[in-house]
């Protein structure tokens, strides 16, 4: 997926959630606040929603498919965007975390992931999308496939030089969503 197309991607993803409805206004009793309302405020739930794309390739007739899943902004630095799970050459799977805020692209960040269910692994990556995807080492692609398919979130923490990225992502719906994108992969 091309820098150029992420960004907003994830972005207007991000944004969507602005419109999700605040809450019903309910008066209160006159006892407690003699006549003014109360808003009621939804807490922000998190989104089982796996996002599917498919962006051409440089080649004609060339597209590739990816997941995504943004960041649970309440437990997330700005700069934070989300995971990508994607389709790669020669039948691979590449998984992303995908940034606001790009690294340099030749940097080689540390990234360490916590499943909230126990585990936590640090891997050195390299950048993709113009520097505003981190792409995790192969090896990543397994726990994908299995192990994170049954954990309610991820932890990730991106270090480059001085700078830090934290995020946190629901993987709710990651193995509905990941079996469908090995269906759209060859395609």
């Amino acid at each position: 997926m091309s820098g150029f197309l992420l960004v907003p991607l994830l972005a207007g993803a991000l944004l969507g959630a602005a419109d999700r409805p605040w809450g019903s206004v309910t008066p209160c009793a006159r006892s407690s606040c003699q006549g003014a309302a109360i808003v009621e405020v939804a807490t922000p739930a998190l989104s089982s929603v796996w996002k599917f794309s498919r962006t051409q390739g440089a080649k004609d007739g060339e597209s590739f498919a990816a997941i995504t899943k943004t960041a649970d902004t309440t437990q997330s630095d700005p700069d934070f965007a989300g995971l990508i799970v994607r389709c790669a050459p020669k039948g691979k799977i590449d998984v992303l975390v995908a940034l606001i805020r790009p690294f340099p692209p030749r940097s080689h960040p540390k990234v360490t992931i916590a499943a909230s269910n126990g585990g936590t692994l640090t891997f050195d990556a390299s950048m993709a999308a113009a520097g505003a995807a981190v792409l995790l080492p192969d090896e990543v692609s397994a726990f994908a496939a299995g192990k994170w398919q049954t954990t309610p979130s991820l932890s990730v923490v991106v270090r480059e030089s001085d700078s830090e990225i934290k995020g946190m992502v629901a993987l709710n719906g990651l193995r509905e969503a990941y079996h469908s994108l090995l269906a759209n992969c060859s395609q």
